[in-house]
């Protein structure tokens, strides 16, 4: 039986506040991704050589209609298609299952700024702005649809070249991994001799900042892409597996701030700026390249089977890595247990192996 697709709602959007947030950009896009109905009437009428003019109703767009024809009829693309022949904007209900309205003059306030040109963006722009809601215009002469929620401005690109530029971030973050992965074993090979090593720490955060900053940007794509984007979803998610939870344990072994605080403005820095090792080192808390800081050994001890709560008392009890690595039968037999601090034992050999 073939599956039925049914649009999904706009309705979990926030339509508070005047400024659109990440999460509500990308409910957006789920809503025309490819596959969808709402893309397909959109696609139909940009393939139809007419531009057209949609807002999806809420609490605040009524103030914002004048004429046009009730309609109020389920929501198809085929019907959608044919109305965009219409020179007024379609009207569609709060969770866009109906078609409530056509040939309707759009009448936002003209006081709100606009930096498009045409008559039909600057409606969709300021209606966007106005009432929180979503408006989208296919223009027929830039062969070109553009959304508009909020503050937002977003132009949908076509489907094959989403996937071009999705394939070719895909290969990008994959090299990225295969230099990350390197970086890793280095600093493995430092910490295992009981040394800790500043600029190398820096060198394994820097490219772990970077792979997931592309995955951040590719998954804008991917969500744009919808169902067509489902493959290339996963192989991110295979790529960048792990890559946060080792980077995170890297801050904690080296950070002389709080690790949320250091996560945080790493967090917030741009390309070029983690690319700067100085920028790393002071998100850290160091004003150079050296620090005296003993090494906990949290990013090697997280690969055994101790808890975090066990590894908290191996380095308050121990204190350094070295001591930790060569660590007495007896004394892992006292902190956890013969049959655990035995356990423990084995997996520091094949660590160290």
């Amino acid at each position: 039986m073939e599956k039925k697709e049914y649009q999904k709602s706009i309705t979990e959007i926030n339509h508070k506040g005047d400024k659109a947030t990440q999460e509500e950009l990308f409910s957006v896009l789920k809503l025309v991704a490819p596959g969808t109905n709402l893309r397909a009437a959109l696609d139909g009428a940009l393939k139809g050589g007419k531009g057209g003019l949609m807002v999806v109703e809420n609490e605040s767009t009524s103030s914002l209609f004048d004429g046009g024809f009730w309609l109020n009829t389920k929501f198809s693309p085929q019907k959608m298609i044919e109305l965009s022949k219409m020179d007024g904007a379609i009207i569609l209900s709060k969770d866009m299952k109906k078609i409530n309205y056509a040939n309707v003059l759009l009448t936002p306030s003209s006081k709100i700024p606009t930096h498009e040109t045409g008559t039909r963006h600057k409606a969709a722009e300021r209606a966007a702005r106005q009432a929180g809601t979503l408006a989208i215009a296919i223009s027929e002469r830039r062969n070109e649809i553009t959304l508009y929620y909020k503050n937002i401005r977003y132009l949908l690109m076509p489907t094959s070249e989403l996937l071009r530029r999705a394939n070719e971030n895909i290969q990008l973050l994959d090299k990225q991994r295969e230099l990350y992965d390197k970086q890793v074993e280095k600093l493995d090979k430092i910490e295992l001799r009981g040394s800790s090593n500043l600029k190398q720490a820096i060198t394994l955060l820097q490219k772990g900042r970077i792979i997931l900053k592309l995955a951040e940007d590719l998954n804008k794509s991917l969500i744009e892409l919808g169902r067509e984007g489902t493959l290339l979803r996963m192989r991110m998610k295979e790529i960048t597996l792990g890559v946060e939870k080792e980077t995170d344990l890297v801050m904690k072994d080296y950070t002389a701030l709080d690790l949320k605080k250091s996560k945080f403005f790493l967090q917030e820095l741009s390309y070029d700026s983690v690319l700067e090792e100085e920028n790393i080192a002071s998100i850290l808390g160091y004003e150079g390249m050296i620090t005296t800081q003993q090494l906990g050994g949290w990013r090697l001890l997280s690969r055994t089977s101790l808890e975090d709560q066990e590894i908290s008392i191996l380095i308050r009890e121990l204190q350094t890595l070295s001591t930790v690595l060569n660590i007495s039968p007896e004394k892992a037999t006292e902190l956890f247990g013969e049959e655990k601090g035995k356990s423990f034992k084995d997996e520091l050999v094949k660590i160290k192996s």
